[in-house]
């Protein structure tokens, strides 16, 4: 029992630094165990069981996703309404127009995660049909948040395709005029929070947890574009500015900010417990990250609905930060030519350096890994959280494609 506690608290420190080190050595001898000496039943079953989970999770997102959208007409309604008030009818009809096609139509990652947080969390004798409406209205808050957020994003990638269809800027008669759009949507959250919930206990903490996940996120947005209108520097490709990255622009508002409102919702004032779940959730949204920055470059294009820029933009990723561990001199030579640069032949070269260092290999071995010690986490949790509610949360992700 001693020996099991100390292999248990190894991995957790070593879970800790393994972000600050080099990529090669923070997957630990237990990690690659988990993934390697397993035989072939049990990969079998697993496969089966992941594949059970994965269903009853698709059936239950379903349900809530059409439970969703069918508060989707009130949302609109409230705010065509609101607009009408200033007799502006021609912005009454654009502000539809751009909620109608920025907002609905996502994987509703945020809005799920705070509608499944709800339920867990709630006493029943709090899941009354109008809680449930008004928690359905927070879901919509956060995907307002995200609609804001990806128009920006979009513009700021100069990308072309978002959820299947031309990115919002792309239009004719729209250009930076988005800008102000995503404002907007930005806006109407706050609009439907002040609406909804003031004079509620919770609503002065609900809205200071938007502010300050949303001060986040800008900075951990800010901070992606490493450059700053420098000349490109590889040096500046560091796993401690990619892990403020993951942490500050994805970590926080994707699963920190939808649990956090759905504690403060469901009437939990411990301070011991909202940090219990940052802790755990934001390591979850590292390993999210993570998995985006593989999808952008080798998921498929049809799946996700947009084409990843991260090369040619010269971003701060997983991919360049892992490779710049492990390059040669010429290899490196190749990534500061071609890295950052829209030319064809060069993003292609980096694709292809990638391969050579076999990045997607080295990325699947971190999945598992990770998974397996996101799990650990989970079961040592200890101040009464529902460890499902993290479980269902890390299984949606897992192997995810899109």
């Amino acid at each position: 029992m001693r020996n099991r506690l100390l292999l248990t608290l190894k991995q957790h420190a070593r879970f800790a630094t393994m972000t600050k080190v080099r990529h090669a050595s923070y997957m630990n001898e237990q990690v690659q165990n988990a993934v390697h000496q397993r035989t072939p039943n049990d990969k079998a079953r697993d496969r089966k069981t992941l594949s059970t989970t994965r269903l009853l999770q698709q059936i239950s997102s379903e349900n809530e996703s059409r439970e969703l959208m069918n508060v989707w007409p009130d949302i609109v309604r409230d705010i065509a309404i609101a607009s009408e008030e200033l007799n502006l009818p021609d912005v009454t009809e654009w502000l539809t127009k751009v909620l109608e096609y920025n907002v609905p139509g996502g994987k509703n990652t945020r809005a799920l995660t705070l509608l499944y947080a709800y339920q867990m969390l709630t006493p029943a004798d709090r899941m009354t049909r109008e809680n449930i409406y008004l928690a359905r209205i927070l879901a919509w808050c956060m995907e307002l948040l995200q609609g804001f957020l990806l128009i920006l994003d979009d513009i700021e990638d100069r990308s072309l395709i978002r959820r299947k269809q031309l990115c919002w800027y792309r239009h004719e008669n729209v250009g930076l005029a988005a800008i102000n759009d995503a404002v907007m949507i930005e806006n109407v959250m706050y609009y439907l929070l002040r609406k909804h919930f003031k004079g509620r206990e919770c609503y002065i903490d609900i809205l200071e947890t938007f502010q300050e996940i949303m001060m986040k996120t800008l900075m951990g947005q800010c901070l992606e574009f490493t450059n700053f209108g420098k000349t490109l520097d590889l040096d500046r490709f560091t796993m401690d500015r990619y892990d403020g990255i993951a942490y500050y622009k994805t970590a926080y508002y994707t699963f920190v900010l939808p649990m956090s409102v759905a504690m403060h919702f469901a009437g939990i004032k411990s301070r011991e417990l909202f940090e219990e779940a940052r802790t755990i959730l934001t390591k979850i949204g590292h390993f999210y990250q993570i998995q985006d920055d593989y999808l952008s470059c080798y998921g498929n294009r049809k799946t996700l609905g947009k084409v990843g820029t991260d090369i040619e933009e010269g971003k701060c990723t997983w991919l360049i930060v892992t490779a710049l561990q492990r390059v040669t001199r010429e290899q490196r030579n190749v990534l500061k030519e071609c890295y950052g640069s829209t030319d064809r032949q060069k993003i292609t070269r980096v694709r292809q350096l990638y391969k050579d260092l076999d990045l997607p290999g080295i990325f699947f071995t971190y999945e598992k890994g990770t998974y397996n010690l996101l799990n650990i986490y989970i079961e040592q949790m200890t101040c009464g959280l529902p460890r499902k509610l993290f479980r269902k949360i890390l299984n949606d992700l897992y192997r995810r494609t899109k």
